[in-house]
């Protein structure tokens, strides 16, 4: 398999345009009302395929029907979901994102199975294989936080494989456990709030000292999204910037995702770093247009054509 995505599975269930919860038993009618494969492993999954880039996805879901409809979607996308393991008697994760008009999303959660994933859920070979491993939302599957998995991830790396590395949470004890991460990936992609936590430099630290301060700590790059403001990267040839696409925007659920997976379907295609960022603030754009973290998937494969 060319991408192998491990970590988060969640199904989220969408609302636009969301100003208030209505008092009582009230009813608002609502424009859309959605539900895709979601987290930080599984969206970024179902985005690749969308891309035409051979993925499968490992990870952990309930065997309630919230996760024979993941499955679902998933293969519907073209995602091979093999690896994805079944909880007798837990939930499948879960959110309810009710969407403000600005875009704005707040949350309502059920972790689920996902803190259950362990090394003993992940086949070696699937990982050994890949030529890129994923791993999406480690501060949340704790289970990973294994001397075992750190050195799967090692002699994957040592076999050829690029490991990337999203996260899921901006939980600021999670933010300063996943640095244990950092020697055995290759990319890290944080959001900005993620990597000022990760690197201690506090929530109105500077951004460019953080993404050198995680670089400093293992990785080959630090590429940290910053909404409207695009992305910069941090490697061994300095700083860069690389602007976000002015777009309308109707929802951000799943833009770092797809910017993930942007950026390793660049990589794959022998992209440098700065080709691959660009590719994925294009999918992520895509993204943005529509309700929920697969809009605007139709056509994404001829965003790879582009240079």
């Amino acid at each position: 398999m060319t991408v192998v995505t491990l970590g988060v599975h969640i199904v989220d269930v969408l609302a636009r345009p969301v100003e208030s919860i209505p008092d009582g038993q009230d009813t608002h009618l609502l424009e859309q009302i959605r539900v895709t494969a979601a987290g930080a492993a599984a969206a970024t999954a179902v985005d690749l395929a969308a891309l035409g880039v051979p993925v499968a996805s490992v990870g952990a879901i309930g065997d309630d029907e919230l996760g024979d409809l993941l499955v679902m979607m998933m293969e519907r996308r073209g995602v091979d979901v093999a690896g994805i393991v079944r909880r007798r008697g837990e939930q499948t994760a879960a959110s309810i994102l009710p969407i403000r008009p600005d875009g704005g999303r707040p949350s309502f959660h059920v972790p689920g199975a996902n803190l259950g994933l362990s090394t003993a859920d992940v086949a070696p070979e699937t990982v050994l294989g890949a030529r890129v491993v994923h791993l999406g939302g480690m501060d949340v599957t704790w289970g990973l936080y294994d001397p075992a998995f750190f050195a799967l991830l090692d002699e994957a790396r040592a076999g050829g494989t690029i490991v990337t590395m999203d996260l899921l949470s901006n939980l600021p004890d999670l933010m300063r456990g996943v640095r244990s991460f950092l020697p055995h990936v290759d990319y890290l992609l944080p959001n900005e709030e993620q990597a000022l936590l990760m690197s201690g430099a506090g929530e109105v630290g500077d951004v460019e000292e953080a993404a050198s301060a995680l670089l400093a700590q293992g990785a080959s790059a630090v590429l940290v999204t910053l909404g409207a403001d695009g992305s910069l990267i941090a490697d061994a040839e300095g700083l860069t910037r690389v602007p976000a696409l002015d777009v309308p925007v109707v929802d951000t659920t799943g833009c770092g995702d797809a910017y993930c997976a942007g950026f390793i379907a660049g990589l794959v295609d022998g992209r440098d770093v700065a080709g691959a960022a660009r590719l994925g603030t294009a999918l992520a754009a895509r993204v943005a247009g529509g309700l929920g973290s697969d809009a605007g998937l139709d056509g994404a494969g001829e965003l790879r054509d582009e240079k």
